[in-house]
């Protein structure tokens, strides 16, 4: 796509699976990644792979819901590599249980990564984006934002939140030259989906009623998410801001 090489991008749960395949995507298009994760492990295994395959990319180990740790991050992230251009919050959590049965413990859990750890690195990067009159924000949600998801309510309300703070920046900076959209999968396969269904009594029949609702007949996999997450980082979306893209196979079908 257009635009991208040599590009600061920074992307949130850089060592799981969406995340991982995106820096991977991003590097081959010539961007540098910077990867994120609370994960020192996972993050080096993801810049791993990028340098095996000739890539720039360098990890970072950070608690996305520290706000005085993510500004040091983001000051080491353009330290190593530059001002950020991208910026792709990604990093998300789940866990399946129905409200009534949840606890407040659980959903300061879910807010604080799903939610306060996109205005944490967002608030990081706006203002060099700002000066420079140019910048990309993608913002990963979800299809339970859209529509909800049973057992899922307070990541969907985090979720839906995540779209209404992008709409608004997305008019607060149109005219510094940023762009803010969002991407919203649906059911995926990876480890987040997997530890989601570990919270279903019956979790094949979870994944497979998941199998059922999608027109396409399947679940999503983690290289279904990169191109999409790019068009909006790219040239090729210059005029494109405030905008919502489920990748779900047909599953939600918003117009």
């Amino acid at each position: 796509m257009r635009g991208l090489r040599n590009k600061v991008v920074i992307v949130t749960g850089g060592g799981g699976g969406i995340g991982g395949a995106t820096c991977r995507r991003f590097a081959e298009e010539g961007a540098r990644v910077a990867v994120l994760d609370i994960n020192a492990a996972a993050a080096e295994r993801t810049v791993a792979s990028i340098a095996g395959a000739g890539g720039t990319a360098r990890a970072f180990a950070c608690d996305i819901t520290d706000h005085a740790a993510v500004r040091r991050t983001v000051a080491a992230v353009e330290e190593a590599l530059g001002p950020v251009d991208v910026l792709v919050n990604n990093a998300g959590w789940d866990v399946f249980r129905l409200f009534k049965d949840s606890m407040p413990e659980e959903w300061q859990k879910l807010i604080a990564i799903n939610l306060v750890g996109a205005l944490n690195l967002t608030h990081a990067v706006l203002p060099g984006m700002v000066a420079r009159r140019a910048g990309r924000i993608v913002n990963i949600a979800s299809d339970a934002a859209r529509v909800g998801s049973s057992g899922e309510a307070v990541y969907a309300a985090c979720k839906a939140g995540l779209v209404g703070f992008s709409k608004t920046l997305a008019r607060e900076h149109a005219r510094d030259g940023i762009t803010v959209n969002v991407v919203c999968p649906g059911a995926t396969n990876t480890a987040l989906f997997a530890e989601y269904k570990k919270g279903a009594g019956n979790p094949e029949k979870l994944q497979e009623a998941f199998r059922r609702a999608v027109p396409m007949g399947r679940i999503g996999e983690p290289e279904d998410l990169p191109g999409a997450i790019l068009f909006f980082a790219s040239d090729d979306a210059a005029f494109v801001t405030g905008q919502v893209l489920s990748v779900s196979g047909g599953l939600t079908m918003v117009g």
